[in-house]
């Protein structure tokens, strides 16, 4: 299909509204799913029962295509879109391809963020279902999360078989509104029969919960990652798991559903995975190991995105995701704008977008070449993605393609926005270009059984952030100690950090030097399968701004949705 966009592009929600998507049952054939596979949620989305898993659990993998980014503004730079722009485009030039994305939290929809299912006339449909309760997997991760927290304190309350230290529960509550006055609280003030005591709320896509249903490669190793969960200490500081606290038929029960991998379309009508939606500054960043598998065993080529930087989703998906899958990555697109490359460059993001400036433009290639050095340095070959708006100079286009000629990477201006799949044809014929000059020659940063949890820590903070070294401070020393002494030393690390810089300092952009990571705290999500250090300031339940996009939402009586992006 091509799409003609003269004049002015009409808002996301406007071309979504405006599209003719095909029937999910057409979708579900041509990604070559049978008709007793799937679960129709009305004409336009479907889940995919874990069978179709099985039957074609012996077809070979189809090539694996990555989409990650350059430290990206606050504003984005079009990550997803691109990502889907490309499937689109490979769709335009006759190549069997699916996508495979995670699905949107619905709170940024209602603070500064809006919607998470691409832009312009690359997108996913139907966006406003997708956008808000979608299947109600975000809600049923929330309920199985929240029971396990009400089951831990209800046991403490009734005996306390596994002697729980009532100051040592570690399981919080969930919510997805991003309500800043929930992220401390004291609980159990109804009196009688109430265990009182200090917790708080995270935002759910930040529930282990979310991390689980990602990284679980069927429905019997979800439960068996669900009693893993490390819920509280016991009185002698031993791990006490949900397995333990007896909440995980129930919370299985509660996942049943969400389990299985969500099915919609491309606005150009290419099959599309979404399921899960772990943030990528917080836990992992990547959708389901069973969607990305399926998409691999039905499709030639898999398109799947990575949360934010090189330095995050990428550098997690190959440590954390990668291992004990049995595939890997055959190509990376890293995703830029000249905006971004001007913000690293010193200028603001006002200022960056404002127009040409071109030394600041020089000076932020430097981040660019950095995430191209970490993508090369797992042993993949990048490919770069110039995400053009309308406005940038082709001045300064031409100084990046030149650029990248001297790097010796391949590149390609992307118009997928303005102008759908079309767009991304230059960008798909370098993808393939790349995917065709050698095999895969992956390698992960480390082996997570051969080195301690400090060596793994000091590993990705010098050879990907660049850091000079790690200071552990606050309770990172005694964390270590625990989590060693406990058996969670062979883990891998998923490293909690700011997507605004390499450094664990948003303000510092472009490539910090002469700065050391500071850990200040270590946690397990032992169901997970991953250590969580947290460094800088990271919130893990955002909240509203000054003028929330709550304020300009709304819906009439027809159902047709005005202020969504």
């Amino acid at each position: 299909m091509t799409i003609s966009s003269p004049g002015k592009i009409p808002s996301n929600i406007e071309i979504a509204q405006s599209a003719r998507p095909l029937q999910i049952t057409e979708i579900a054939r041509r990604a070559g799913l049978r008709m007793e596979e799937i679960q129709m949620y009305g004409e336009h989305k479907a889940k995919i029962g874990l069978k179709a898993l099985s039957r074609v659990k012996t077809r070979p993998y189809g090539k694996l295509i990555l989409v990650t980014a350059v430290t990206p503004t606050k504003a984005g730079e079009g990550k997803t879109s691109t990502a889907i722009g490309l499937t689109q485009a490979m769709g335009r030039l006759r190549k069997r391809v699916m996508l495979t994305l995670r699905e949107p939290s619905i709170g940024p929809i209602f603070g500064v963020k809006g919607g998470a299912c691409g832009s312009g006339y690359a997108q996913i449909l139907p966006m406003d279902d997708i956008n808000l309760h979608f299947t109600g997997d975000i809600h049923a991760i929330g309920t199985a999360h929240n029971l396990l927290a009400a089951m831990v304190e209800n046991q403490v309350t009734h005996g306390n078989p596994n002697r729980i230290d009532p100051a040592r529960i570690l399981w919080r509550r969930v919510t997805e509104i991003p309500d800043r006055n929930l992220r401390h609280v004291e609980v159990g003030l109804g009196g009688e029969g109430s265990l009182k005591r200090t917790t708080g709320f995270d935002i759910t896509v930040a529930s282990e919960i979310m991390a689980i249903l990602a990284l679980a490669k069927d429905f019997d190793d979800l439960k068996a990652r669900l009693s893993r969960i490390v819920v509280a200490w016991d009185s002698e500081g031993r791990p006490v798991t949900a397995e333990q606290v007896r909440a995980v038929g129930a919370m299985a029960l509660l996942l049943k559903e969400a389990v299985q991998p969500n099915l919609v379309q491309t606005l150009e009508g290419q099959p599309v995975l979404i399921h899960t939606g772990p943030f990528a500054n917080l836990a992992h960043g990547a959708n389901s190991i069973m969607a990305v598998e399926l998409a691999m065993r039905l499709a030639d080529y898999c398109v799947t995105e990575c949360g934010f930087g090189a330095d995050l989703g990428f550098e997690k998906f190959c440590d954390i995701v990668l291992p004990g899958t049995g595939f890997a990555p055959d190509a990376v697109v890293l995703v830029a704008t000249l905006r971004a490359l001007k913000v690293h460059g010193g200028l603001s993001l006002e200022a960056a977008s404002a127009g040409e400036n071109v030394p600041a433009l020089q000076a932020g290639f430097a981040n660019l070449a950095h995430h191209l050095k970490i993508i090369r340095k797992f042993g993949l070959t990048p490919v770069v993605a110039i995400n053009r708006f309308p406005s940038d100079s082709a001045m300064e286009l031409k100084l990046v393609r030149e650029h990248c000629l001297g790097l010796q990477v391949r590149f390609a201006v992307s118009e997928i926005s303005q102008k759908g799949g079309e767009g991304g044809e230059a960008l798909a014929r370098e993808v393939m270009g790349a995917l065709q000059e050698k095999g895969s020659q992956f390698k992960p940063l480390y082996q997570a059984d051969r080195l301690s949890l400090e060596k793994k820590i000091e590993r990705i903070a010098t050879e990907v952030y660049g850091a000079d070294g790690v200071d552990f401070v606050e309770s990172a020393p005694a964390d270590l100690k625990w989590l060693e002494s406990n058996g969670y030393g062979a883990l891998p690390v998923n490293m909690a950090k700011t997507q605004l810089s390499l450094s664990d300092d948003p303000k510092q952009v472009g490539v910090p030097t002469g700065w050391r990571l500071k850990v200040r705290q270590l946690r397990v999500a032992a169901g997970a399968g991953f250590v969580v250090a947290l460094t800088g300031k990271i919130l893990t339940l955002p909240g509203l701004p000054a003028r929330p996009l709550a304020e300009q939402l709304d819906v009439d009586a027809n159902g047709k949705i005005t202020g969504l992006f």
